[in-house]
C-alpha cells in the first residue's frame, strides 16, 4: 500500500493536501509524520462524567433568553465502535453556523446577521445505547472564498472520542439533497462517493416533533470496515 505523507492511499479519509481545497496547502504537513507509541493516557482516556454537561448543552435553541431564528431540527444517532457495538458515556461536541450562514466567531466576516439567541455550540454524552441527541437550528450555506462563487453546503461540525484519545474524530454532517455538495472541495476531497455518503444524514420522521422540529438521523462509526471519514 502506498502513502501520501504517511497516509495510506486507500484510506477513507481525505488526503492531507487536496488541490481543490486551497488551504490544505498551508495546513497539511510537508513531512512524513512521526509514529509515536501511545502511552496509558492515549489508550485509556478520556473519561467523562455527567457533571461536565450543563442542562442545555445539547439544546442549542435553549441557551439564551430568547428563541433563535430559523428552522428547528433534531439531530440524533448512535456512536458505534469498529464492531458495530454502541459506545456509551462518550463526549460529542458540535459547532455550526446560524440560519443565515454565519458563525458566532470574531474571525467570521460574512455580512450575514448574527443571532443574539444562537451561538452555535453544543455538547452531550452518549447514553447506554450509544445514542446522542441535539436540538438545534438548521444551518445555512455560506460563501468561503476558496474559489469563485464558492459556497459551503449546510453542515454541522462534530468532534468526538471513542474510548481513547487516539480515536478522536473531527468531521462534518451534511443534509440530504443539498445542491451545493457536488461543487464543494471539502466534501469532494473524500474521493470515494460511497464513503462520502456516510457523512450525509437521513431525514427521519420518527425524530420529528409535530409542529416543532424536523428530524435527521446520523450514525457515527469509529474504525472497522466502514468508518465515518474525517472532514475538517
Amino acid at each position: 500500500m502506498g502513502s501520501i505523507l504517511g497516509q495510506p492511499l486507500e484510506s477513507v479519509d481525505p488526503p492531507y493536501h487536496f488541490p481543490g481545497y486551497q488551504s490544505t496547502g498551508l495546513r497539511g504537513p510537508n513531512r512524513n509524520p512521526l509514529i509515536i507509541r501511545p502511552g496509558d493516557t492515549e489508550l485509556h482516556a478520556p473519561v467523562f462524567g455527567e457533571s461536565r454537561i450543563g442542562p442545555n448543552d445539547n439544546d442549542l435553541t435553549a441557551q439564551h433568553q430568547g428563541q433563535p431564528i430559523g428552522e428547528k431540527i433534531i439531530v440524533s444517532g448512535r456512536l458505534l465502535d469498529s464492531r458495530g457495538k454502541p459506545i456509551a458515556n462518550q463526549l460529542i461536541e458540535i459547532w455550526q453556523a446560524n440560519s443565515a450562514g454565519r458563525y458566532a466567531h470574531k474571525l467570521d466576516d460574512h455580512d450575514a446577521p448574527l443571532d443574539p439567541n444562537f451561538t452555535g455550540g453544543g455538547r452531550t454524552l452518549t447514553d447506554s445505547n450509544g445514542v446522542y441527541r441535539f436540538t438545534t437550528i438548521k444551518p445555512a450555506a455560506y460563501p468561503w472564498g476558496n474559489h469563485p462563487n464558492a459556497w459551503r453546503p449546510a453542515h454541522i461540525h462534530f468532534s468526538l472520542f471513542g474510548t481513547a484519545f487516539d480515536q478522536r474524530l473531527i468531521t462534518q454532517m451534511y443534509f440530504p439533497g443539498d445542491p451545493t455538495m457536488d461543487s464543494d472541495p471539502i466534501a469532494n476531497s473524500i474521493r470515494d462517493k460511497k464513503v462520502l455518503a456516510r457523512l450525509i444524514s437521513d431525514f427521519d420522521w420518527d425524530l420529528t416533533i409535530s409542529g416543532i422540529a424536523l428530524g435527521y438521523r446520523w450514525d457515527i462509526v469509529l474504525g472497522g470496515p466502514n468508518p465515518t471519514p474525517e472532514a475538517k
